[in-house]
């Protein structure tokens, strides 16, 4: 049995959130927790807190937390915000604010 967890239109861009999430693809639940306490990129907050979700959603349905695992871990591009900052002599210039949608799955492992 899988559960699944997500955080949609997180402001943060994807490609800085894909270093966290493949970090901790495949560990045990305690240690991928343990992994983002310490790790000193933001995106590990985001992560943690979807990771926290899908742990409550296991509970929720009678899992046991302690044979828990990440089987899969995805982070998709979302909407891009775009915004424009103003320049010399009238120019402006585009600046892009990425989004990302950050989604967990968690299995029990078999013993």
């Amino acid at each position: 049995m899988t559960y699944t967890a997500s955080h949609r239109y997180c402001r943060i861009a994807p490609r800085k959130v894909r270093l966290v999430v493949d970090m901790i693809r495949g560990m045990d639940v305690a240690r991928a927790m343990s992994t983002l306490d310490f790790s000193p990129r933001r995106g590990a907050v985001f992560v943690k807190v979807v990771l926290k979700s899908a742990i409550a959603n296991a509970e929720e349905r009678d899992a046991d937390v302690g044979s828990l695992f990440i089987k899969e871990t995805k982070v998709d591009e979302g909407p891009t915000i775009k915004r424009f900052q103003p320049k010399d002599r009238g120019r402006s210039h585009a600046i892009k604010k990425r989004t990302s949608h950050i989604h967990v799955t968690v299995a029990e492992r078999k013993a």
